[in-house]
């Protein structure tokens, strides 16, 4: 196969004595809210399954608690539900029996929401919702017991092994770092004592399960907190839980308190794996490495530099399940690329425990729901627009066999992905771009580019039906001046088609206003692209390794060369409607550039002194010389209207459909099920 030759790291198998990995690529844990999900065990199933089929070598499930104090929402400590997972394990060896399936083993401690969560210490984390009890000894025991019989009940269940998670902020870990365990007994104090609860866990875990079922410690190799384990400690914990019997350990760069972004898109590609190499040079068992690894050049590249025996992939196999087995079939450029944003997988998990999916792939975990069987009848579809929805729309239903012609009225494909990719931190929205053209030529798309197409030339062409993907227009506020020649549309700030100066007044604080003030207080090159810049900008030492991988010190980020004023109507702080995971990576950038964020404001007019408003009913006069308005957008429907009234049905899909926010993820979302059922 192609992809031996070109990804010959990748596709060599590992072997672990009493069995092998086929390939180094392993999908990686991720809780996915289908474990708590009706039918959630049969959607699981599927899931994991698909993911089997696309050829990955190892599969580790989200996590799973191993007692109710645990607090993740599935737990397994009864044989009733080993027998629940057996649905999970049967239907991965089913579709392919090469393929290695691991329980995670998650205990949250004091993360977790219920109320007698437990930790070594009575100390609240700063994002947990209680203050947890403090184990004693007794308690300590029961936790290590209850370990033991997850992992026999995993085994029970036909997993093949398991990963018992020591990192991020969860339990184990807690007893590492000294900030969370004040105990002066032998589990707290001294370093031998704080490791010894994750030391004797892997222990008992071992003896529980025999020699011959595959044992993954996650290490924090890197914890990214002030405070958190030194590098001495990082390896005198992996040779201890290596003696106690782990096959495989697992780097993480994590702790969910940690305000350095190690998982968004303004991540660069492998920036951690090097941490995983130093400590592969400690240890005799196989490494596995993560975070930002998303394709499988990148895959290889890790693992010929040695930093890695192994390559976790999570977001990327709920991207595209069959990102495997295209490599291996040299089809990379049909890989639908995980790109960072977080909005449909993380931030569901974090914001509330919603069930989790993928902005560029609504099928994931949605395996039994949302499927594209060919069509019966295949139809002439006209789709206008080739944005996110029309782009999604247009390839699904071409896919199932209809004939699908794509109008775009601009030269190029991509809507408003094509404004996102100039975002430094979004370089990887040209991936999708990427996937796309490569699907429409796939499934053989007519694509008409720079054509504008009217109600009467879709009459003409006599399509069986319309769909009305053409988006957007910026909303232009009713206010005196805004014709004014320093008032600026968003579009042309972040096309380049408008100069900008250096006084800056910014309308509008949604998700377009951050990428704007992003985009013009940015100089250099962006940290997503480069390693180096990225760690100065956030404080990471990733050379001398000082105590939780960070400096101390203030992070080196250059001020913006222009003064910024970020402003919203809302009196609240600007940023809150931003993402989970990753707003408060944008809110913590702009400030440190001096980006001024105004809330409270009542625009009242634009003239030659500048922006006039009240902020919190104070009168105020910004002097800037350039106003650009990002005050929202309104669906562009004229099109549709023109075609009602001569009588020609027409389907609305993503912003034409609803303009309140630009949101890809129900753009994609909503488009794909109609598509489905076309």
């Amino acid at each position: 196969m192609i992809g031996q030759t070109r990804y010959p790291h990748v596709f060599s198998p590992l072997e672990l004595g009493f069995t092998r990995l086929k390939n180094r690529i392993l999908m990686g844990s991720m809780h996915t809210g289908l474990e708590e999900a009706d039918n959630g065990f049969e959607r699981m199933a599927a899931f994991f399954a698909e993911r089997a089929r696309g050829g990955v070598g190892m599969i580790i499930t989200g996590g799973i608690a191993p007692n109710a104090q645990g607090g993740v929402g599935s737990k397994l400590s009864t044989p009733a539900e080993a027998a629940q997972h057996r649905q999970i394990t049967e239907a991965v060896h089913a579709a392919d029996p090469e393929v290695k399936i691991c329980l995670q083993i998650l205990h949250s401690g004091p993360l977790a929401r219920v109320p007698d969560c437990v930790a070594p210490s009575a100390v609240k984390s700063r994002i947990g919702t209680y203050r947890p009890i403090e184990l004693d000894e007794a308690g300590i025991e029961q936790q290590i017991a209850d370990f033991a019989n997850c992992a026999a009940l995993a085994r029970d269940a036909g997993y093949d092994g398991v990963e018992v998670i020591g990192s991020a902020g969860y339990l184990l870990s807690t007893f590492l770092v000294q900030k969370t365990n004040l105990r002066t007994d032998r589990w707290g104090g001294s370093w031998e004592n704080r490791m010894r609860f994750p030391v004797e866990v892997m222990k008992r875990v071992r003896e529980a399960v025999g020699p011959d079922f595959i044992l993954i410690f996650r290490i924090s190799a890197m914890d990214m907190l002030d405070g958190g384990l030194a590098w001495d400690e990082v390896v005198s914990l992996g040779k201890a839980v290596e003696a106690a019997g782990a096959n495989i350990i697992s780097t993480h760069f994590c702790w969910h308190e940690s305000p350095v972004p190690t998982i968004a898109t303004m991540v660069p590609r492998a920036a951690f794996a090097q941490v995983t190499g130093r400590l592969r040079k400690e240890l005799t068992v196989p490494m596995i490495t993560s975070n930002r690894i998303n394709m499988p050049e990148v895959a290889e590249a890790v693992l010929a530099r040695g930093d890695a025996d192994l390559v976790s992939m999570a977001r990327p196999m709920l991207a595209d399940p069959d990102l495997v087995i295209k490599a291996m079939q040299g089809r990379e450029d049909e890989i639908n690329t995980c790109i960072a944003c977080n909005q449909a997988c993380l931030d569901h998990t974090f914001g509330g425990r919603k069930q989790v999916s993928c902005l560029v792939n609504p099928r994931a975990c949605n395996e039994t729901l949302l499927t594209y069987p060919q069509a019966d009848q295949p139809r002439r579809i006209a789709v206008v627009g080739a944005g996110p929805a029309g782009l999604a729309y247009a390839t699904v239903a071409a896919g199932r066999g209809h004939a699908v012609t794509l109008f775009e009225a601009g030269a190029d494909i991509g809507g408003q992905f094509n404004l996102a990719r100039r975002i430094p931190g979004k370089e990887e929205f040209n991936e999708t771009l990427r996937y796309y053209r490569r699907m429409i030529d796939v499934h053989a798309i007519d694509l008409r580019l720079s054509c504008r197409v009217d109600a009467a030339m879709l009459r003409e062409m006599a399509f069986d039906e319309v769909i009305i993907a053409t988006g957007i227009e910026p909303r232009r506020p009713e206010l005196n001046g805004i014709d004014h020649p320093k008032v600026v549309p968003y579009v042309d700030a972040i096309l380049g088609r408008k100069p900008i100066g250096k006084r800056v007044a910014i309308m509008g604080a949604g998700g377009i206003g951050f990428d704007v003030a992003e985009l013009i207080s940015h100089e250099g090159v962006s940290g997503a692209v480069d390693i180096e810049v990225f760690a100065r900008e956030w404080g990471i030492d990733f050379k001398n390794h000082p105590r939780g991988g960070v400096t101390g010190v203030e992070p080196m980020v250059a001020a913006a060369d222009r003064t910024i004023y970020l402003m919203q109507r809302k009196p609240e702080a600007p940023g809150r409607s931003l993402g989970r995971t990753t707003g408060w990576t944008h809110r913590m950038t702009l400030a440190r550039r001096g980006v001024n964020m105004v809330s409270g404001v009542e625009y009242l007019k634009i003239d030659d002194s500048g922006l006039h408003a009240l902020v919190n009913g104070e009168p105020r006069t910004f002097e800037v010389d350039t106003v650009i308005v990002c005050a929202g957008q309104n669906p562009l429907r004229k099109l549709h209207d023109e075609l009602t009234a001569l009588g020609i049905a027409s389907t609305l899909v993503g912003g034409a459909f609803e303009a309140t926010e630009l949101d890809a993820k129900r753009a994609i979302d909503q488009a794909s099920r109609l598509a489905a059922i076309a």
